[in-house]
């Protein structure tokens, strides 16, 4: 399931190894995704940042990756292409833009699992991460592709011995950076407590605590991202998210944004190679603080989605979704004309080793 994979937004500490081990590994997703809304120059909605171009074949990412871990050290480098990165990366100096990670852990107990890691790191928030083979659904949710993909900073994080609890803390620079905006001094802070009872619940708190603004516009923003993962059956599971944020209105002012979002996921496992997954989704961002429409009630919109998995080999996916939005203004243009309703059917290829 999404927590414990290879590459997680949520990231959980990494098992012990007594033996000093480099591994290497790759990844790319292919896409072709068909609007019926037809943008005429291809780039589709701007709160969305993966399978992002209409009628075309294109690279959603792909990336390779170093990793090194021994009992007492550990490491990633990894470099990534795609209109992922291009599309998350546009805020980074231009020698930044190709990293997906780079990070150095160290062991500070000899007896705990207890690490302190520094770098460039998928981000602590989320229940999916830029890797879509990890994921439920074949595309992002409103959630996640409006959170942080990525973060950097240094966290401390401490495992327990059953394995059942894992908690960090985290300084950051900021909301999704790796370099700060111009004039912020501020210091960003983060939380995440992953509880895990048995092998088929997930239970996981996030946080964020920071102003991300340039110094002219300072503003402090709070974050929390909740979720829970559940194997209900051999075959079928679900998952729960609920994501809220607040952000003052103006520098020191008592009154903020808020902005929320609710999510549910369900995947159906037939056998090996067939899956079918769905969601259903909200997010209601009234005031602009994520999602700017200049509309009367800003973007206060419904999701949904229905995909189809096929595994052609172990280490390669077919999937096929039809997802469509419903917001309350209408935001969605076509053909020079605004409408409320927004439709697309997206198929990827994805192949890892």
């Amino acid at each position: 399931m999404l927590l414990g994979t290879f590459f997680s937004k949520a990231q959980s500490s990494d098992s012990l190894k007594t033996e000093p081990k480099f591994t290497f590994s790759a990844y790319a997703e292919l896409f072709y995704t068909y609007d019926f809304n037809e943008p005429a120059d291809h780039l589709r909605q701007n709160f969305l940042y993966s399978y992002n171009r209409h009628n075309e074949v294109n690279l959603n990412l792909g990336l390779i990756k170093a990793n090194y871990q021994s009992e007492n050290i550990r490491a990633n480098l990894a470099l990534m292409g795609g209109t992922y990165a291009q599309d998350n990366m546009t805020a980074e100096q231009e020698a930044l833009r190709y990293i997906n990670e780079a990070n150095v852990g160290i062991k500070i107990s000899k007896n705990k699992n207890l690490w302190i890691d520094a770098g460039i790191m998928p981000s602590h928030i989320g229940w999916e991460s830029a890797i879509g083979k990890d994921n439920i659904n074949l595309t992002r949710s409103f959630a996640a592709e409006n959170s942080p993909y990525f973060e950097t900073g240094v966290k401390v994080s401490y495992t327990s011995d059953n394995g059942k609890w894992f908690l960090s803390g985290l300084v950051l620079n900021g909301w999704q950076r790796i370099a700060k905006p111009e004039g912020n001094q501020s210091i960003s802070f983060g939380h995440q407590i992953t509880y895990k009872p048995n092998d088929k619940i997930a239970l996981n708190s996030s946080s964020f605590i920071g102003n991300d603004k340039v110094k002219t516009e300072k503003k402090m923003r709070y974050f929390h991202d909740l979720y829970g993962n559940f194997q209900l059956t051999d075959q079928f599971s679900a998952l729960l998210g609920f994501d809220i944020g607040a952000e003052q209105k103006t520098e020191g002012n008592e009154q903020y944004n808020i902005w929320y979002s609710p999510n549910v996921q369900v995947k159906y496992q037939f056998d090996n190679q067939w899956a079918l997954a769905g969601r259903l989704e909200y997010y209601n961002d009234k005031n602009g603080v994520i999602i700017s429409t200049k509309s009367p009630n800003g973007f206060q919109t419904f999701g949904y989605s229905l995909n189809v998995d096929y595994a052609v080999f172990k280490n390669v996916i077919f999937r096929t979704e039809a997802r469509g939005f419903t917001s309350k203004d209408t935001i969605f243009a076509k053909n020079d004309v605004f409408r409320k309703g927004n439709f697309f059917v997206t198929t990827s290829l994805a192949v890892w080793f």
